[in-house]
């Protein structure tokens, strides 16, 4: 595995468990839940302008993504 594929994964394990920890739900909930509306094809899509922003950014824009998609967690 090279290391830009390791920071993609370390990325998104820190973007799942902040969005689940903000809505205090699980972490399996929490990737569920983004994956079935589209937040972290989102995040795989968009990493390189995404990482560079803060987690609170990123999580903001996958709550976006999410409500675009269907989803309703706010």
């Amino acid at each position: 595995m090279s290391r830009e594929e390791k920071n993609k994964i370390d990325y998104m394990v820190v973007c799942v468990a902040e969005f689940a920890d903000k809505f205090s739900v699980t972490y399996k909930d929490s990737y569920n839940y983004l994956k079935k509306y589209n937040a972290l094809n989102f995040l795989i899509e968009n990493y390189e302008i995404e990482h560079t922003l803060s987690i609170e950014d990123a999580i903001e824009d996958m709550i976006l993504v999410s409500k675009n998609n269907g989803g309703y967690l706010i």
